[in-house]
């Protein structure tokens, strides 16, 4: 080995020195002793390969002893740091399943920390001095801004369904269109769910056209339900036909069968009246007279992940006191996050405002490209000579399985701060604290504006500095 090299390597400190190291000593709380030992040797063998492995021309003179104090303190941090982490969601993709859907109103997030931080009227009537229900603080909110006789909440929607397929058509025939056997996220498929319910899946029409008398032919003495199902995360385009739920309905009537229409991502504002695709409102399908309705909390609603499940009086009753109810029941936060964002709804105007996905959504492109131009003249500003930044057209999506066919015009920065090649610096800004979660696209790297909060400035100010700094001294740093 050279002397050189040698030499370089010599100069590591032991672990047990740098355990005792007053600078860090704060980053070793909360760790074991054994488990920050196990972190500073992590480190330093990363250090060794890397001498080891570099070619002499590039080898350093001398080991900077306070580059390593802060490869350590950054890997205790990320080792303390929660799992669970806030991110800043620059992708464009509105309700981003994979970023936890649509962050809520701030009336919702102050109703949750209450919840949370102090005792509840969960169950308890306050009237009456008594037990109470917790459905209690939801349903009638959920029955006047809908039309819905009654209304039942729970974890989630797929949940709902699930709950309602049980309760009610367990060992039945339940005819829905071929179309509409979909499969969503994480391998939710309506066959499975429906077998795993003990109903009988009974399919009609074909994958592109469904008609109402496919329904009809198919009614038996052992049919119990017609179901629809909006696709809410694909589109079937060109030759098709698809059966309205108010004719299923009267279909049902006729024959004295259940009717339920699961709506994915359940909406309660015509978004069409912003230039949006027509998705069908909630209202609107309670107003058709469906027994049940089903939809999310946390897509387009904007609320915290529950499953609303609204209908008649006597149908929802019956889902009440199905033992599954139990198991399946949301807890305060979700129940005080929802009452909060269902409060927002009673004024419309106050929910487009208040509710971050709504006012994403709906956002005009005008009042999009100004918040673009703004923030890359304020980093060219910042930081002359380090990012080159400029504002390009952008596609945002709704996401969530809303609205699946609909480009929202935006705008987006491509970002660059070389010598890092694109893919570099998406890496660079996905391990930042907060990660920023950008695109690729075509070799550039995009920040699409659409889906910034106002609170993202700040963080995404802060990492933007940190990168421009750790590249001013890369050649320095040898990470």
């Amino acid at each position: 080995m050279e002397p050189r090299r040698a030499h370089l390597l010599r100069q590591i400190p032991a672990v047990d020195e740098l355990l005792h190291h007053p600078q860090l000593q704060s980053h070793f709380q909360g760790l074991s002793r054994s488990r920050a030992a196990e972190v500073v040797r992590e480190v330093l063998g990363h250090w060794r390969r890397r001498l080891l492995t570099m070619a002499p021309e590039q080898l350093p003179g001398a080991l900077d002893p306070s580059l390593l104090l802060e490869d350590i303190s950054q890997a205790l941090a990320a080792v303390t740091r929660f799992s669970l982490t806030r991110v800043i969601n620059a992708t464009g993709v509105i309700i981003h399943t994979n970023l936890g859907r649509s962050p809520l109103a701030a009336a919702a997030q102050k109703q949750i920390l209450t919840a949370a931080a102090f005792y509840t009227n969960l169950e308890y009537n306050l009237d009456l001095g008594k037990r109470g229900s917790r459905q209690s603080h939801l349903e009638g909110l959920a029955a006047e801004i809908t039309g819905a006789e009654a209304a039942l909440v729970v974890n989630n929607n797929a949940a709902g369904v699930f709950l309602a397929l049980t309760a009610l058509t367990f060992g039945r025939e339940v005819i829905i269109s071929r179309g509409q056997l979909v499969e969503i996220g994480g391998s939710f498929r309506m066959p499975d769910i429906m077998a795993l319910s003990g109903a009988v899946l009974k399919e009609v029409g074909t994958t592109n056209k469904t008609y109402l008398a496919d329904y009809e032919r198919a009614i038996t003495s052992q049919t119990a339900m017609l179901l629809k199902v909006h696709p809410s995360n694909f589109r079937l385009m060109g030759f098709t036909q698809e059966v309205p739920l108010a004719d299923l309905v009267a279909l049902g009537r006729r024959y004295g069968l259940l009717v339920m229409e699961d709506l994915g991502s359940g909406c309660l504002v015509d978004l069409s009246r912003f230039g949006l695709e027509k998705e069908p409102t909630v209202q609107e399908a309670v107003a058709t007279g469906a027994d049940l309705v089903l939809f999310s909390g946390d897509k387009l609603l904007g609320g915290p992940q529950a499953g609303i499940i609204l209908g008649k009086a006597e149908v929802v009753q019956r889902l009440r006191q199905h033992p599954l109810t139990r198991a399946l029941r949301p807890d305060k936060l979700t129940i005080a996050g929802l009452e909060a964002t269902l409060r927002l709804y009673l004024k419309e105007d106050e929910a487009l405002r208040q509710i971050p996905a709504l006012r994403m959504l709906t956002m005009p492109l005008s009042e999009v490209d100004r918040q673009a131009r703004r923030l890359a003249r304020s980093i060219s500003r910042r930081w002359p000579g380090r990012f080159r930044v400029r504002v390009t057209p952008s596609v945002a999506r709704s996401g969530g399985g809303a609205l699946p066919m609909v480009p929202i015009p935006s705008r987006a920065l491509i970002l660059e701060l070389p010598p890092l090649a694109s893919h570099q610096l998406e890496e660079r800004l996905r391990r930042a604290h907060p990660p920023v979660i950008a695109r690729l696209e075509q070799d550039c790297l995009l920040l699409d504006v659409r889906t910034l909060l106002p609170e993202d400035y700040p963080r995404l100010f802060q990492v933007l500095g940190e990168l421009a700094a750790a590249s001013e001294n890369n050649n320095q740093n040898f990470h």
